[in-house]
């Protein structure tokens, strides 16, 4: 703080909320509340609440501790497994296909979807892609073709009511590869359509560097030890990749965190 008034203190809170440790930013404010002299920057504490609500933390820092409600009905978490070999193999395609339907008041999970997928340009999976992603030859020969889950896929989503033009929701990934890079190109390849409902996702790495302050360089790995949290089954197991994302989502939203979504429209 370089015054009485506390005014440098004030605009790194004004500029840098995302960056704060959680635990800090109420002890912040006392400090800097009781630096400023009677009658300066009176109501200001309000302004800085309404700033921190902008990057994600609630409505208040009083309520930090508690559960702010979040903008979506439900957050769909989905990380795909693919075909993969080094040198890479191209075009990859999508061997497993997971989805949590996270619901945003409580951050639990209600339904699950959950298939594997049949590749066909290259249909026999490579040793490095088995020890990679424990999928083997079986769990994916007999399967449906891409264009079979998708339908599916669908399916699930009206039978979960997702498609209700009422119900908010938004899918969720670690990173921007699932629906930017993967489903988008595996979809041009086969000439099939890609849903508008995966147009617009929450990088989860972008919403935890957000809340935390620093980049997960490392993935899953990085977020749950940041959040000091077990995690959950096999790396690179695309269903027990998503029970990792729901359980850091769960643990940042009890934080106070407010997801938005974080892609650019197509």
């Amino acid at each position: 703080v370089s015054d009485a008034s506390g005014c440098s203190m004030i605009a790194l809170l004004h500029t840098g909320a995302a960056k704060f440790p959680q635990n800090l930013l109420p002890r912040t404010r006392q400090a800097v509340c009781s630096l400023r002299p009677p009658g300066v920057l009176k109501g200001y504490g309000s302004i800085v609440s309404r700033k921190l609500a902008s990057h994600g933390f609630g409505a208040s820092m009083a309520a930090m501790s508690s559960f702010p409600p979040q903008r979506y009905h439900y957050f769909l978490v989905l990380d795909f497994e693919a075909t993969c070999d080094k040198p890479q193999i191209h075009p990859q395609e999508i061997i497993e296909f997971p989805i949590l339907k996270l619901n945003g008041r409580t951050m639990e999970i209600e339904s699950t979807f959950h298939m594997y997928v049949q590749p066909v340009v290259h249909p026999q999976l490579t040793p490095f892609c088995t020890e990679l992603t424990g999928i083997i030859q079986g769990m994916v020969d007999g399967q449906p073709s891409l264009q079979q889950v998708l339908e599916r896929v669908d399916e699930w989503m009206a039978k979960e009511g997702l498609l209700d033009p009422s119900v908010k929701s938004i899918f969720v990934t670690c990173g921007d590869w699932d629906l930017k890079v993967m489903l988008p190109g595996q979809c041009q390849y086969l000439g099939l359509p890609v849903a508008d409902y995966f147009k617009q996702w929450i990088n989860l790495k972008k919403a935890y560097s957000f809340a935390m302050g620093s980049w997960p360089k490392n993935g899953l790995l990085d977020m749950n030890k940041g959040l000091n949290l077990q995690h959950i089954g096999r790396p690179h197991s695309g269903i027990d990749d998503c029970k990792n994302i729901a359980n850091i989502m769960k643990t940042l939203a009890h934080r106070g965190f407010i997801f938005k979504q974080t892609s650019k429209p197509f």
